[in-house]
């Protein structure tokens, strides 16, 4: 994007006042990292492990010419506002001019869910001829061209800087996955939501968080910034919420009386088909993504449309041509009498859905490979390990990201929910070793299930050394290996 300058008082308007002189802004951060010129301004948030107070001076050293910060540091050049984490936010939407104010915006929370209903939310709508923006898990996009990204919820500045591209490109709408940290840290300030989902609430990011309730909380913050509620009443956490938000609010299930209902459940390796029924009509939906979750996945996408103002007729047409989602019950080509799936599950909810949803439909064996992540909540390890023994016929044992932890020990955290389990398992550490092994010892008719990367291409080792890891990639070397062998 070209390069912005702002006048100081313009860009703090709304913030803070100040009695420095009104320079010219010449860039934002709240990163001490970063590079930074002349004029620039430097927020001091404070995290986890690092207060960005105690690098003020340093970047003053690198050319900021002012700090925003919550404290007296004693500096000619500070700006003291209440809150820097919100404070940065609202810098950064005034910074890029607030897109936000130019866009309608659809927001998706909870555990589960919201990576496949906002991929199926943006393909819906831009069949019914919208412009949409999407800020996900897997990747951006704005219309048919696809950013990186590194979070599911982005850091503020490259929020808003990917909200001005939307805005200029005159999206209709911006369908976004809302995650709970972002939520709870403020990103999201600013932004105000014509719907927001709640899929479920499962056992995740409790390392964050510290407990359920803390997590509920910070997935509740999206219904105070959303104009109405779609809420998947099967899940106990969505009938909770019906109760306490106080923005009108249409329910979804597959098993209850709601707004939104699927009837006549059929469930099949190649996708789902049932009855819709709103109370006022029904048709006949088929979705080509299988298990119980999709169809809960399907009815919030026809309900999230039919409250942007669609016929829910017309949804269900195109719902019938959307094919899968990257890296979410992915099937992986082989070639051979085996199938491999890629699944982005990573929380014991996750993997019994599906893994469940697979054996339900399976002629031979379903054996899940899975790990778990390291410096992440290390209390659903055991917990994972007991929904894939419950799910599956077989376990490879792997490792997943494991970041500064010893592979090992993660893995010894995981056996623990086999403790008692009858299903056989064995323990490959070197997730690509691993893969091979599952493979080479594939038989006839078994469905072998790659969990926890998903859509993810790499690995994150010791250090935060990310290195390159396409399972697609590792599972085509692994049917090589068994071409060379004559096998």
């Amino acid at each position: 994007m070209p390069q912005r300058e702002m006048k100081l008082y313009e860009l703090i308007k709304d913030i803070a006042k100040t009695d420095l002189e009104n320079i010219e802004i010449t860039g934002i951060t709240s990163d001490n990292r970063k590079q930074v010129t002349k004029g620039s301004m430097f927020v001091c948030i404070k995290g986890n492990t690092f207060d960005g107070h105690s690098a003020a001076k340093q970047m003053i050293e690198k050319g900021c010419s002012v700090i925003v910060c919550e404290r007296d540091l004693g500096l000619d050049c500070q700006v003291i506002v209440g809150d820097t984490r919100e404070a940065y936010v609202r810098l950064c939407a005034a910074w890029f001019g607030h897109p936000e104010k130019e866009l309608s915006f659809i927001g998706v929370t909870g555990t589960n869910g919201k990576t496949t209903i906002t991929t199926v939310v943006k393909k819906v709508l831009s069949e019914l001829g919208c412009k949409v923006g999407l800020i996900g898990t897997c990747q951006n996009e704005i219309g048919s061209a696809v950013y990186p990204t590194d979070r599911t919820t982005p850091e503020p500045y490259d929020l808003y800087e990917l909200l001005r591209r939307m805005a200029d490109e005159k999206c209709d709408y911006v369908v976004m996955e809302a995650s709970s940290q972002g939520l709870e840290q403020k990103r999201l300030t600013g932004c105000h939501y014509k719907v927001g989902i709640f899929t479920n609430l499962t056992q995740d990011h409790l390392d964050v968080h510290g407990s359920m309730e803390n997590y509920y909380q910070a997935k509740k913050i999206l219904f105070s910034i959303s104009d109405n509620a779609i809420i998947n009443i099967d899940d106990e956490y969505g009938r909770r919420y019906l109760e306490e938000i106080e923005i009108p609010a249409k329910t979804y299930s597959c098993c209850a009386k709601a707004d939104f209902m699927a009837e006549d459940i059929l469930l099949s390796a190649s996708g789902v088909k049932y009855v819709f029924n709103d109370g006022k009509r029904k048709h006949n939906v088929c979705f080509r993504m299988p298990g119980l979750f999709n169809v809960s996945n399907s009815l919030a996408v026809i309900a999230c449309c039919e409250t942007l103002g669609y016929r829910p007729e017309d949804v269900i047409k195109l719902l019938a041509n959307i094919g899968g989602v990257r890296g979410r019950a992915e099937i992986v080509p082989t070639g051979r009498d085996f199938t491999v799936i890629c699944d982005y599950a990573h929380t014991p909810d996750a993997l019994v859905n599906v893994l469940s949803a697979i054996k339900e439909s399976a002629k031979g064996k379903v054996k899940c490979l899975f790990g778990c992540g390291g410096n992440r909540d290390a209390a659903k390890r055991p917990l994972m390990a007991a929904a894939a023994a419950d799910n599956a016929d077989f376990l490879v044992v792997t490792s997943d990201n494991p970041r500064n932890e010893v592979p090992e020990d993660i893995i010894k955290d995981v056996l623990k929910g086999l403790e008692g389990k009858n299903t056989p398992y064995v323990t490959i550490t070197d997730r690509r070793e691993a893969i091979h092994w599952a493979v080479h010892n594939a038989e006839k008719d078994d469905i072998i299930v790659l969990a926890g990367k998903g859509h993810e291409d790499y690995q994150i080792l010791a250090g935060g050394v990310k290195i390159h890891f396409d399972e697609r990639e590792v599972v085509a070397d692994a049917l090589e290996e068994l071409k060379k062998q004559g096998r």
